[in-house]
């Protein structure tokens, strides 16, 4: 694993109620014993920007791509990706986790691209953990609203940044899913009503 993050950690920083995991049992057989599933179902993410896919209600289990998108109709997809289990759903886009590599990948089915978006789930977790953490914690002074907004795009570069030291995927251009939650955040959406932010911008 790329990032070292745990349980314990999350909850510290989100409280048991703002960190979701996958449920035991939910990952197909293919799947169950891979590195990311153990992490999604022992460490999980926080809720909020991402959003963790639910186990179908008659098997237990987590949808497969073919059962959400018609591959065939994905360029770029690669062989097998019928096969794997959607996770989570991202800004508008199906993430599902390779078992064998371990990479987590984006399913568009508006435009019908997939791309690479981590090179494993420690890293999709990072980037949702630094992500929240910044809407949760982000205060806009009240004194200067173009100094609040540069100061908001420069933490949101930092995660670009630092996160593509270790893992390039995620912010590997403006067109990731990733890229554009950040744009979006830059621009002072996204914050929860409850957190500081969101007082100072909608009062």
């Amino acid at each position: 694993m790329l990032f070292d993050v745990s349980r314990g950690e999350l909850v510290g920083l989100f409280g048991e109620a703002g960190v979701a995991r996958v449920a035991d049992g939910a990952f197909p057989a293919a799947a169950a014993g891979s590195e990311g599933a153990r992490m999604l179902r022992a460490v999980g993410v926080p809720t909020g920007t991402l959003l963790l896919r639910r186990p179908g209600e008659g098997d237990g289990l987590l949808p497969l791509v073919r059962d959400v998108v018609p591959v065939e109709d994905f360029e770029g997809a690669e062989e097998g990706a019928g096969g794997w289990p959607v996770i989570g759903w991202l800004l508008n886009a199906h993430l599902a986790l390779d078992p064998v590599s371990g990479k987590v990948y984006a399913f568009d089915p508006d435009e019908e691209t997939v791309r690479e978006l981590h090179t494993d789930v420690s890293s999709l977790v990072h980037v949702t953990l630094r992500f929240q953490r910044l809407l949760d914690e982000f205060a806009f002074s009240g004194d200067d609203e173009e100094a609040d907004f540069e100061r908001l795009d420069g933490e949101v570069e930092r995660i670009r940044e630092e996160t593509g030291r270790v893992d390039p995927l995620p912010f590997q251009d403006d067109e990731t899913v990733w890229s554009v939650v950040g744009e979006e955040i830059a621009m002072g959406q996204r914050f929860r009503g409850d957190s500081p932010g969101a007082r100072s911008l909608y009062g």
